[in-house]
């Protein structure tokens, strides 16, 4: 088995769990794409993804939480001021380094990603009502096997770690870990 993925590697071909694996990221793209129709939101997905990173994550520096979100620090602190003048997120001192502040998840922030949860689930609902209930036990099962793999930093694969391309100055990600 082992010498056949290897085979695969040399030959660039995909096996059948990195098939499904990129399937599914285009699949929850076109989603994703559908939700937003569907819902006639203004607000920027960026918005609601740095709520739900810091309501699984907790408080996080402002570069991490740019990480996290995938965005440049500029544009995190441009999402940062928008949610706060929300009442959605607020500056707290960090504990460990009296001279940093963290952003922090505030009640009403939650309870605005959880109305938009809501709303996501009833937009994409009639999309699904001809789903029979072996296939909604699937996606009960593929989503959980999702959350523990993306959100549990060190229980599931790592979180990724961003690389600067020293040639461009775009910075990529990565899922290795860093060398400690």
């Amino acid at each position: 088995m082992q010498a056949r993925r290897l085979q695969q590697l040399r030959e660039g071909t995909p096996t059948e769990l990195e098939s499904i694996l990129s399937d599914l990221v285009l699949a929850n793209g076109r989603l994703v794409r559908m939700a937003a129709y569907t819902l006639g939101s203004a607000e920027s997905p960026a918005t609601w993804r740095t709520l739900s990173v810091l309501a699984s994550s907790g408080p996080l520096r402002l570069g991490e939480l740019a990480v996290r979100s995938r965005v440049s620090q500029p544009t995190m602190t441009k999402i940062v001021s928008g949610l706060a003048e929300q009442g959605h997120v607020t500056r707290v001192a960090d504990a460990t380094d009296a001279r940093a502040w963290v952003i922090a998840i505030t009640s009403q922030g939650g309870e605005a990603l959880a109305a938009w949860c809501r709303e996501l689930g009833r937009a994409l609902a009639p999309h699904f009502t001809d789903a029979r209930p072996e296939e909604i036990d699937a996606l009960r099962v593929a989503v959980r096997l999702i959350k523990d793999r993306v959100e549990n930093d060190g229980r599931g694969s790592p979180a990724p770690q961003p690389r600067t391309n020293k040639g461009n100055n775009a910075t990529t990600y990565s899922s290795e870990r860093s060398a400690e």
